[in-house]
């Protein structure tokens, strides 16, 4: 699948000229969760949920960017050969970012399912529950680094990897709930 589009520095430059207090990857995040919640967001309802420390008013060039991340979110969710990925700094960018930017991911996801209508009564099995439990604890983390940045590269690498699949997974595991196919538990 292609990359995602916007790109991280496309949508936080957008969120950052609308004063917006949640940064790309938590808003991309709770896209993702919302999503697979079964929320069906609109560009215009997005703009809305976001806690904004101005008086910006969303432009044309805001509402299109926010429809390509929904369309793109929706889309990578769907793909058949699971392409999706967590939007992030890309990997020329200092590990610290990104590991900060994937716990801001993690945050945002967690919040999207809530905002989404996960509700407490949804019974999820082991495996959905541990993932859930897993992101919990990433987005809480607090990050120290090794002196080999290749170990820790290949730690991060093995984190979004687990991220990425354990997404895909809530988002099965929530859609065939919502269908009414146990099959999964």
């Amino acid at each position: 699948m292609s990359s995602p589009s916007p790109s991280h520095a496309e949508l936080a430059a957008v969120l950052t000229r609308l004063a917006c207090a949640a940064g790309a990857s938590d808003l991309h995040g709770s896209l993702i969760g919302y999503l697979c919640a079964g929320g069906m967001p609109q560009a215009d309802g997005l703009l809305e949920r976001l806690e904004s420390a101005g008086d910006h008013v969303a432009d044309a060039e805001a509402i299109g960017i926010f429809e390509e991340l929904i369309e793109q979110a929706q889309a990578q969710l769907d793909d058949p050969e699971l392409g999706f990925m967590p939007l992030l700094p890309p990997a020329e960018q200092p590990l610290p970012q990104r590991a900060e930017a994937l716990r801001d991911w993690c945050r945002g996801f967690l919040g999207g399912l809530g905002l989404g209508g996960l509700a407490g009564g949804v019974t999820l099995s082991a495996g959905g529950s541990e993932i859930l439990g897993d992101f919990g604890a990433i987005a809480a983390a607090r990050f120290d680094y090794a002196a080999d940045d290749e170990e820790d590269e290949n730690a991060l690498a093995e984190v979004l990897e687990f991220v990425r699949v354990g997404a895909l997974l809530l988002h099965a595991e929530l859609g065939a709930l919502a269908r009414g196919d146990d099959s999964l538990h």
